[in-house]
């Protein structure tokens, strides 16, 4: 007989979609602007205080749901929102226990809301901070009318996601590049938004420097850190890509050393193919302009050939009938 799908989401078969991380790095190990760490570290402490708020102080008996910390990080792809997620797990000595929606989803259609429901089960029974990666998935707003199969099951999800949350008395992350898509519900279940910009020139320049082992790499004499951050405007995550792809370079001419023009190479090869996803397949391109053109023209003269005939064999009953 075959495992229920709890069973299979939690064993080997479920690790792409549910995953339990021992944290490793901390909040040193990341660079923000300075808004974001602050609105961060007040997060953190709402974590730490959280039991002399509900339990000394008493508002735990005047509050009987709703108790859990809910935490919303929104901001570009490759901001640092995952490795937060990661450091204040670490920082409180808990697990991560990180869930991937998009494959949670595709791995059990008609089954997603049980899912939810096992997420939050496991999150308790490890002692883990529940994180949610691509969170406007499972969040987004619910369908008005829904009369499809794929809306019903999308509104349940949210309905269930929106109980377990009231009920639950933990850490949840959200993590989101869209927060504008979230079903307004969670407007006042989550504690607090972080949101996480674009590091200026002084952040790029330090993310530049923690990608790099400090003894181990070897840097030749004309790397300029500082001129990289001046001249790319990336998120870190481009940058650590662009890092490796550097090192690799450098490895692959026989080279001894890291030079400047490895990592400017490797940053516009990291931009270039960032332009490349965000083409679309329907954009208009000069070869495809004739196709584009004379398609309509085709389905329209075939139209009204079909029209034609439909008329005239209308009429040619009518006169039968008539008859």
């Amino acid at each position: 007989m075959p495992a229920p799908p709890l069973f299979t989401l939690f064993s080997g078969r479920g690790r792409r979609a549910v995953e339990t991380v021992t944290p490793e790095r901390t909040l040193a190990d990341v660079v923000l602007p300075p808004q974001t760490r602050r609105t961060l570290d007040e997060a953190l402490a709402q974590v730490r205080n959280h039991a002399l708020i509900f339990g000394r102080w008493g508002l735990g008996e005047r509050h009987a749901t709703g108790l859990g910390l809910a935490f919303n990080f929104a901001g570009p792809p490759g901001t640092g929102k995952t490795i937060c997620a990661e450091a204040i797990a670490h920082s409180l000595g808990m697990k991560l226990l990180v869930v991937d929606y998009a494959e949670l989803e595709s791995m059990w259609v008609g089954e997603t809301p049980k899912n939810v429901v096992g997420a939050f089960r496991a999150a308790v029974e490890q002692n883990a901070v529940l994180f949610f990666d691509e969170a406007d998935g499972i969040a987004g707003r619910r369908s008005t009318g829904a009369s499809l199969p794929h809306q019903r099951e999308g509104n349940l999800t949210v309905n269930v996601l929106l109980r377990e949350l009231e009920s639950f008395n933990g850490i949840v992350i959200f993590a989101t590049n869209l927060a504008a898509n979230f079903d307004p519900a969670f407007e006042r279940r989550i504690r607090t938004h972080v949101r996480f910009e674009m590091p200026g020139v002084e952040e790029r320049e330090r993310i530049w420097e923690v990608q790099i082992h400090p003894k181990k790499t070897p840097l030749s004499s004309d790397v300029d850190f500082h001129e990289l951050a001046e001249k790319y405007e990336v998120a870190g995550g481009d940058i650590k890509n662009a890092v490796i792809k550097a090192a690799g370079a450098a490895a692959a001419d026989r080279e001894a050393r890291i030079h400047q023009r490895h990592f400017e190479r490797a940053i516009e090869e990291v931009i270039a193919a960032k332009q490349v996803m965000k083409q679309s397949l329907f954009e208009e391109q000069p070869s495809m302009m004739p196709l584009t053109v004379t398609m309509p023209r085709a389905v329209t003269a075939a139209l009204w050939m079909a029209g034609a005939s439909l008329i005239a064999a209308l009429t040619a009953l009518a006169i039968v009938l008539l008859r």
